[in-house]
């Protein structure tokens, strides 16, 4: 017996690529070049393109590319050039902020950690850009600016990590060094050097909210492929004109845990678990050192830890 499966798409449709709404006056034109991926459709839409860059675009990869240039022949130089040194020790590779006797000075030689402060500048202008295209194409396409403000709140927690709180805290030392392992091992001393973050309130909002994303996400996904039989995928026409599928769907919630999210609330709690995942993360991160150098006595002296 046949039986449905939608774990991947069944059925592409070869077409004339759609090329979009006409751009407003005075936008640079889109890049024209598109195509059709069989994989990419066994993912998501099989169209590729078009793209559009424009000046705020270019001028974001441009800076971005500057950044990587900066970390990785830093990180060659480390390795004598030796690119299969490079390859054998990439997860350990590092370029690392200044030390602490230079305190917050932009002023610091390039081989002390000057170019960190480089690759952070142009990275951070490349990322601000990018937000600044991706807002102005919401705008232009006559969306809402949700994407572009999620967008901020992983901005906000990168900002916090690399600039906001060595400012505060007066030294470029405290910020994230690049790289792999470096930067797992800065986590992991920021934790032990500030008395446990698992006691920082911030942090496990953060954390719920993390785990929360997943779990709603999970929930979402697998409900629609559940109901795609129906037409579930179809939400916008769900939430206008409910259908066989939204009222299986809300049925099938209700009965396991007695409530259910509408086609449309889904995405709002969605965002919002999204959202204040980097928020709360960041507001924890900034408070560390600054306000709270040891958590874990601090959650002992408010009640929200054990002495022991």
């Amino acid at each position: 017996m046949a039986r449905y499966q939608n774990i991947f798409t069944q059925v592409q449709l070869v077409y004339a690529p759609e090329m979009g709404m006409p751009l407003p006056a005075g936008d640079e034109p889109r890049i024209r070049m598109t195509g059709f991926s069989y994989w990419m459709g066994k993912f998501g839409q099989a169209q590729i393109g078009p793209i559009y860059l424009g000046w705020l675009g270019l001028a974001s990869l441009l800076f971005g590319f500057l950044a990587i240039e900066i970390i990785g022949l830093n990180m060659a130089a480390s390795v004598n050039w030796d690119p299969v040194e490079f390859v054998r020790q990439f997860f350990w590779l590092t370029l690392n902020p200044p030390a602490a006797e230079h305190g917050f000075s932009p002023f610091v030689p390039l081989n002390e950690g000057g170019w960190w402060i480089l690759a952070g500048f142009f990275l951070t202008l490349s990322i601000i850009l990018w937000w600044v295209r991706g807002y102005r194409r919401a705008r232009a396409l006559g969306m809402g600016t949700h994407v572009s403000w999620a967008f901020a709140a992983a901005i906000w927690l990168y900002l916090v990590l690399g600039f906001i709180r060595p400012f505060f805290m007066g030294s470029w030392a405290e910020a994230v060094p690049f790289g792999i392992f470096s930067h797992l091992e800065w986590t992991n001393n920021f934790s032990l050097n500030y008395g446990n973050l698992f006691y920082n309130p911030f942090h496990a909002l953060s954390i719920a909210f993390l785990y929360g994303s997943a779990l709603l996400f999970a929930m979402h996904g697998a409900t629609i492929l559940a109901v795609g039989r129906y037409g579930g995928e179809r939400e916008l026409e769900q939430i206008t004109d409910r259908g066989t599928a939204s009222e299986r769907a809300a049925l099938f919630w209700r009965w396991t845990m007695g409530f259910n999210a509408t086609m449309e609330s889904i995405h709002r709690w969605a965002w919002w678990f999204a959202v204040l995942c980097p928020l709360t993360g960041g507001i924890g991160i900034l408070l560390t050192g600054t306000v709270v150098d040891n958590w874990y006595l601090w959650a002992i002296e408010h009640n929200y830890a054990p002495e022991y």
